[in-house]
């Protein structure tokens, strides 16, 4: 047995696994799994989604349900946003940090409320290639006394249905009104005559929703979807539509020596209104002094594509790297993420990418690449 067959013996797959390969998906190794990368095409996959409305397996990503009487004050010390402005059936894109402000993960936490006898219920939602990481971060730091923690990764498919028509297709099997729910707002709802958690939530910059459920309820929900005309997409129409809407990617855009401030996710950073949290010191800091560096969006003057890894340039000098690049198909040009000092951060700033041993012009530009006309 070769190497490469050793890593894909050992990969995981979700429970909508088969219905890829039976729908020929081309698969990928992704985060310790076995994922499609494509169906039916990048580019047809990605105008579905743009247009009507595509569908994701992202049931690979880590699943967390917390609850305790104190929860939400406990999660306030690991976040540097105020979860306390959460009303029940909202939530909060953030990022778990380490003591030097560097991001561990971002997640996003669901508040659903709390009973009778005040036991607050959270969801949190992980990258799959970190969590393990964040689950031991969570367990190190929260009162087991107080608070309990389950991991429903395995047990739970997660499907995304996103597009301008993502609500139109997937209504259809839900018991209650989806148009209500706001963006990041979620609810407990029945769909196929089984318990489900329906988010407007989604990694693509159009509307659409995050359902969680069964396994078996899952599997029945992508057939009807693709029965109905939904598309199937895979990792490689993620990457492409998250780009064009200038969201991060894990490992490639932030990791744990990035801050939100340096990212440019200084509106999760809310200083003014919460106490202490794991890596205020150095966001503080930062936001006194200045950070050093930005990760700005770039548009290439021309057909080269920037890609993960490229040199940036400055007068011929390096002063940065390429975290994330594509032709944005919806755009038609390419467009790309980088670290750069802050200086050279502005909007219109001319800098250079080196391909393949040659500059290139791109220009500072902001972000995001591409805006829905339709999202909600």
């Amino acid at each position: 047995m070769t190497n490469q067959e050793d890593i894909i013996q050992s990969l995981a797959r979700t429970p909508l696994y088969q219905l890829g390969v039976e729908l020929k998906a081309r698969l990928t190794s992704f985060g310790g799994w076995e994922m499609p990368v494509q169906f039916s095409g990048i580019s047809r996959e990605h105008e579905a989604v743009r247009n009507t409305a595509g569908m994701f397996d992202i049931s690979h990503m880590g699943k967390f349900t917390l609850q305790g009487k104190n929860l939400i004050s406990q999660l306030q010390s690991l976040v540097p946003s105020d979860l306390n402005r959460l009303q029940p059936g909202q939530a909060q894109y953030t990022v778990l940090l380490n003591p030097q402000g560097g991001i561990i993960d971002d997640i996003i936490v669901y508040f659903q409320g709390e009973d009778t006898t005040a036991t607050q219920q959270v969801l949190i939602i992980v990258n799959a290639a970190t969590t393990g990481k964040d689950k031991a971060w969570l367990l190190q730091h929260l009162d087991p006394n107080e608070v309990q923690f389950q991991d429903v990764s395995p047990e739970k498919v997660l499907i995304a249905v996103q597009g301008p028509q993502a609500i139109n297709y997937l209504q259809p099997f839900v018991q209650e009104n989806l148009q209500p729910i706001k963006a990041f707002g979620h609810l407990q709802a029945n769909i196929l005559g089984k318990t489900a958690f329906v988010a407007r939530t989604g990694y693509t910059g159009e509307d659409g929703f995050e359902v969680m459920v069964d396994p078996d309820v899952g599997i029945e929900l992508w057939q009807n979807l693709y029965k109905a005309g939904v598309i199937p997409c895979g990792l490689g129409a993620r990457d492409t539509l998250r780009l064009e809407a200038a969201m991060a990617l894990y490992n490639q855009d932030i990791d744990d020596t990035t801050t939100p401030l340096e990212a440019g996710l200084g509106w999760l950073v809310h200083l003014d209104s919460k106490g202490d949290f794991i890596g205020r010191a150095i966001l503080e800091q930062q936001k006194a002094t200045g950070v050093q560096r930005r990760l700005v969006g770039l548009q290439m003057q021309g057909r080269n594509i920037a890609r993960h890894g490229y040199q940036v340039l400055s007068a011929g000098e390096i002063i940065g790297e390429v975290t994330s690049g594509t032709l944005s198909l919806t755009l038609g040009y390419p467009v790309a993420l980088a670290y750069v000092p802050a200086k050279l951060a502005t909007v219109g700033q001319q800098l250079e990418v080196e391909i393949r041993g040659k500059a290139y012009p791109a220009v500072v530009v902001k972000r995001p690449f591409y805006r829905s006309k339709t999202k909600g």
